[in-house]
């Protein structure tokens, strides 16, 4: 129950997957945006099996490695806030477009610094020796962190989309769309501190 209740508020609070959801619902409704959502679901979930086997002690283990995680995730982060604020001022041209898909979604969590701030407080918090196999708990940690990131990031695509109607005006999508760029390139400052 713990570690559910972890799992939803990790996967609920702001981060750059729920920006890039809500700018997906905006500009292409829910449907054309469910890739993206289970591209971040099933990317975190993923993240959530191989970190606690010791991907992330690989990574944490070498300085020049995760510096180059960081920085690497930084450019990804301001090439799609650049994206986001910039994208078309019309809604109608937006929406017979896809947002990122499901492969970009679940690529992208491994650049996302929440999703890998997540998966090793997960790892040192709720794997134990006593609890058994390290391949049962993480494949348990990944599984349970699914079940509770589709709901909780669900959320905030419907969000996008509820607000979509809003957004006919060129200046309301515009101050949108600048919004949602700018809060995602602000959440750089997790990475390169």
């Amino acid at each position: 129950m713990a570690f559910l209740l972890f799992a939803v508020v990790a996967a609920v609070t702001p981060g750059p997957s729920n920006i890039m959801l809500t700018a997906a619902g905006a500009h292409a409704g829910v449907l054309k945006g469910f890739p993206c959502l289970l591209g971040v679901t099933t990317g975190m979930g993923l993240m959530m099996f191989l970190i606690p086997l010791g991907l992330g002690s690989l990574v944490l283990k070498h300085p020049l490695l995760l510096k180059a995680l960081n920085w690497g995730g930084a450019a990804v982060l301001l090439w799609l806030s650049w994206k986001i604020a910039t994208s078309s001022s019309r809604i109608e041209s937006i929406a017979g477009t896809n947002p990122v898909g499901y492969v970009g979604a679940a690529v992208f969590q491994w650049v996302n610094p929440k999703s890998w701030l997540v998966s090793a407080s997960a790892a040192g918090t709720f794997l134990s020796p006593e609890a058994g196999s390290p391949i049962v708990q993480a494949a348990c940690l990944g599984g349970l962190f699914l079940l509770a990131a589709l709901p909780s990031c669900f959320l905030w695509l419907a969000f996008g989309a509820a607000v979509q109607h809003v957004l006919h005006k060129r200046r309301r999508l515009r101050v949108f769309n600048i919004v949602m760029g700018a809060l995602l390139a602000l959440s750089i400052g997790l990475i390169v501190r």
